[in-house]
């Protein structure tokens, strides 16, 4: 896709060159911010890390990841998606893979993320055999609030249609991150309250702040 300047911050691919950085920026970020990530009191970036760089650099390869720089600011990185194409095999190698990774927080985040994924079955929904899963959106601090996360979904959704996708989802554990992809047309079509996960002693697994009281599948149709 060709690169967009707006307000002196452009949004372009990702390429694998820029992955040091943006682990980095996901680090003082993302997880530092994600409701669930905040809330566990560890150091989730740490958590199942070969795995996850595998992954995310297996999204940067097919060309569906954003970074938005800022151009006032020596190029500055201020915002990016890691998103990549998902098919209905999926469902279980995810099952498998969240049971046999080491036991941690990041780990049964994944373990909820699946179970969420195989009981919305969206390509039984949709009857479609592909959709486009925007993983992670992070913007940095002193951006939020100025659009550049709606800017950076919308942008990916532009970037699902050039693909042939035809559908786009995100799991949302962020009450704010639903209602950014809400203003952006995507609905919801599954959720689970975090009051009512809870583990074989009955105590809730995951306990965000207010006013974070669940996770939600958002879907759009492209």
């Amino acid at each position: 896709m060709a690169s967009s300047t707006k307000d002196g911050i452009t949004i372009r691919t990702m390429t694998k060159e820029d992955y040091p950085s943006v682990k980095a920026f996901m680090k003082d970020d993302f997880f530092q911010t994600e409701p669930l990530c905040q809330s566990s009191g560890e150091k989730v970036q740490s958590q199942n890390e070969k795995e996850n760089d595998e992954y995310h650099l297996s999204m940067i390869a097919q060309g569906t990841c954003l970074v938005a720089t800022d151009e006032n600011n020596s190029g500055r990185l201020v915002g990016l998606v890691l998103a990549g194409a998902q098919y209905p095999e999926d469902l279980e190698k995810h099952r498998i893979e969240a049971e046999s990774m080491e036991q941690n927080f990041a780990t049964r985040v994944c373990i909820m993320l699946s179970k969420m994924e195989r009981e919305a079955n969206l390509f039984e929904r949709f009857g479609i055999s592909k959709l486009l899963y925007s993983h992670i959106t992070s913007v940095d601090a002193s951006m939020r609030g100025k659009g550049l996360g709606s800017r950076l979904a919308a942008t990916l959704m532009e970037v699902g249609r050039a693909k042939g996708f035809p559908a786009m989802v995100a799991y949302c554990t962020s009450f704010y991150s639903a209602r950014q992809k809400e203003s952006l047309g995507m609905k919801c079509v599954h959720s689970l309250a975090y009051a009512d996960y809870k583990d074989d002693q009955g105590r809730p697994i995951f306990t965000p702040a207010e006013p974070h009281t669940m996770a939600r599948i958002m879907v759009i149709k492209l």
